[in-house]
């Protein structure tokens, strides 16, 4: 949801950024996002075309910003990081939101209901403009910058 989101919201601002989506723990690469997921996407005017992929350490090489949904993912991610400098581009989402700084977490909805995914959205749509901003500051300054996961 995240991804689509902000894939959204870069496109609004009219700026260009490779988003892309993966998960520590994928049992069915290539499978669709979960059906609530794409339902409270759709709802919202949003995409909902998502492939569950599996996260590879070789995604740090090729990605200039790692988000985290939650702090357990930021650790395991920076577990995985295969230098210091890789580990300094991970950054929780929350991190992002107006509650700023320490960040906070998103509760994943897998196993929930409806409105379990209809408060991540919301969670995950108070940090976008702390992203976006994020993301046009450093396409600003480095013009061949684009990768952003």
């Amino acid at each position: 949801m995240a991804a689509e989101l902000l894939r959204h919201e870069l496109a609004q601002a009219g700026v260009a950024a490779e988003v892309g989506s993966a998960g520590l723990r994928t049992e069915v690469s290539g499978a669709e996002a979960d059906p609530r997921a794409r339902q409270v996407l759709r709802s919202h005017g949003l995409g909902s075309d998502h492939a569950v992929r599996q996260f590879d350490a070789a995604m740090f090489a090729s990605h200039d910003l790692l988000i985290a949904l939650d702090s357990n993912h930021a650790w395991v991610l920076a577990q995985l990081a295969p230098t210091s400098a890789a580990a300094a581009r991970i950054r929780l989402l929350g991190s992002f939101g107006p509650a700023g700084a320490a960040g906070w977490d998103v509760p994943d909805p897998v196993g929930g209901d409806i409105g379990d995914y209809e408060r991540a959205l919301r969670l995950i749509r108070s940090a976008m403009p702390g992203v976006l901003a994020e993301i046009t500051a450093a396409t600003s300054t480095c013009p061949a910058a684009g990768g952003s996961d």
